[in-house]
């Protein structure tokens, strides 16, 4: 297992090995020490590789990763995952703003909370906090999933296309076009599928409200002018 040591080599040697790994690779799992809050750690990671980070991270850890299994073992600052495409990233801590943004496949686990506009604009990612999330969280969410075992600040969904939102707690505000909605057969099936998932026992997908888009946004409508 290759170690990297922040504290005494530059984060471009980890990055570089990283992005030059290839199929077939021996290097399968790497681990990271002492990142002491760097920025952009793991980005663009494109191989099935496990990278084990021993303490916090600053802006962009993970970001754009397409399968890669990140787990950071500390907190994380500003966009973590973002534009993640593939692969899983476990926050073992907190994770500050954006977190997930514009994300287009994959599992981000936080497992304490999150803070605002987790899942802004997210594309298809999944995400999964243990704790409660900021506001204005999924503005224009497009797809994907954003579930949350604890509270929603305010604005949650504000603009929201086609992502569902699943909250546990409660819900401070609702964005322009965000409701609540019915939740059906086929939404507790995927809950439970994305809550097994993210490794999350003894919770009941019966114990969401889901949240979604009212969809009167879509197209101009002075009526509605007030909430564009």
């Amino acid at each position: 297992m290759p170690v990297f040591d922040l504290s005494t080599m530059p984060l471009r040697e980890l990055n570089s090995a990283l992005h030059a790994l290839t199929a077939g690779s021996n290097d399968t799992e790497f681990k990271v020490i002492n990142p002491r809050g760097s920025h952009a750690v793991a980005v663009g990671v494109d191989a099935p590789v496990s990278v084990q980070i021993k303490g916090s991270v600053g802006y962009y850890c993970a970001g754009m990763n397409d399968g890669g299994a990140i787990t950071v073992h500390g907190s994380a600052g500003p966009g973590v995952a973002e534009n993640m495409m593939s692969g899983t990233v476990i926050i073992e801590g907190d994770a500050s703003q954006y977190a997930g943004a514009t994300g287009r496949g994959g599992l981000l686990v936080i497992k304490g909370n999150a803070a605002s506009r987790c899942g802004i604009s997210m594309k298809g990612i999944d995400i999964v906090v243990h704790g409660s999330i900021g506001h204005m969280s999924a503005f224009m969410g497009q797809s994907g999933h954003l579930v949350v075992l604890g509270d929603a600040g305010d604005a949650l969904g504000d603009s929201l296309y086609e992502a569902k939102l699943f909250v546990r707690g409660t819900v401070k505000s609702l964005g322009s076009d965000c409701i609540e909605k019915e939740m059906r057969a086929e939404h507790l099936a995927k809950l439970s599928e994305i809550l097994q998932r993210a490794g999350i026992t003894g919770v009941r997908p019966e114990e969401f409200k889901r949240y979604g888009s009212a969809r009167k946004l879509y197209n101009f409508n002075i009526d509605n002018a007030e909430a564009y």
